[in-house]
């Protein structure tokens, strides 16, 4: 296996520079927590979200997430360079170095904390590197490389981000704040556990013991479909007994949801199918990010007056 030098250099221009740095941030995973931290903004503020404040927890969420997804790649470097699919990021191929990754990390993690202690309230900044230590220490220091189940614990940390934006608003964690917490941290196995599936063998190559590497895709898919058909009823609890949202959302959860169960289903039927696999990972991006725009619609007065009214 290759081993990573962190004395390889790479020449660049700044704009190149600039570019790998949003690399190590890792801006499409950081997509889907912006839209998770949206809904629980909304569902907090009823709909009234205010525009600075929305603003705020999103810069904010971006630098946190950045900050968790640069000590991951600092942290995995050396399995990133053995591995064709990742060797080209930033760290294992020379174009950051190391040191000056820790302190890009640092200053996001700061700047995270800062805005929304300031703008918001202590417990969103402290929720926010609540999630930064629980991705780096918990699931990529401690799990990752220990533990088949790595990535259910750790996935704690990406349900983190609907407590900050519930906590800016309201400057507490009621019930509905930590049901939406627990709609991502059981929606992550699932969503990652597919993924997982098709990189069975880079991970085994670089030995993460990645459910599938361990147990095999008959077991992964038994429990991708029971994580699944888990998820469904917990999403419906915030319409009921929560009522934290009108009847448009648990429409929404319902279909959404529906169509979750067959896809994990027909994947357990064939556990060897990788386009299933496929299939199941894209759809279950889709699924969380309509099941949050679901929620801040079925949050927005103007939905909750014209439903009223049909009602």
């Amino acid at each position: 296996m290759p081993v990573y030098d962190a004395t390889i250099h790479y020449q660049q221009t700044s704009w190149q520079v600039i570019q790998s740095y949003v690399q190590l941030t890792k801006p499409r995973i950081i997509l889907l927590l912006l839209i998770t931290t949206t809904a629980g903004m909304a569902m907090a503020a009823k709909g009234h979200i205010d525009p600075w404040l929305l603003s705020i927890a999103l810069v904010s969420g971006v630098c946190a997430a950045g900050a968790a997804n640069t000590m991951n790649c600092l942290y995995d470097r050396d399995i990133d360079f053995a591995m064709e699919r990742t060797r080209h990021r930033p760290l294992p191929s020379g174009r950051i170095q190391p040191h000056h990754a820790l302190m890009f990390a640092i200053a996001l993690a700061l700047i995270s904390f800062t805005l929304l202690a300031v703008f918001a309230n202590l417990l969103s900044a402290s929720l926010a590197m609540v999630g930064i230590l629980l991705y780096v220490l918990v699931y990529t220091h401690w799990l990752k490389r220990h533990h088949c189940q790595n990535i259910v614990i750790g996935g704690a940390a990406g349900a983190i981000p609907p407590l900050v934006g519930w906590a800016a608003v309201t400057g507490d964690l009621s019930w509905a704040a930590w049901c939406l917490f627990a709609i991502v941290f059981l929606w992550t196995p699932p969503h990652f556990w597919a993924l997982a599936m098709m990189l069975r063998d880079d991970y085994a190559k670089v030995g993460v013991p990645m459910l599938p590497v361990v147990a095999g895709n008959e077991t992964t898919t038994r429990q991708i479909f029971v994580y699944t058909l888990i998820l469904i009823p917990v999403t419906l609890l915030l319409a009921y007994p929560l009522q934290a949202t009108n009847w448009l959302y648990p429409v929404v959860a319902i279909v959404l949801g529906s169509i979750f169960v067959r896809k994990a289903w027909l994947l357990r039927q064939s556990p060897s199918n990788l386009e299933l696999a496929r299939s199941l990972f894209k759809y279950s991006i889709i699924y969380m990010m309509l099941l949050s725009v679901g929620i801040v619609i079925g949050c927005l007065p103007i939905t909750c007056g014209v439903l009223n009214r049909i009602s």
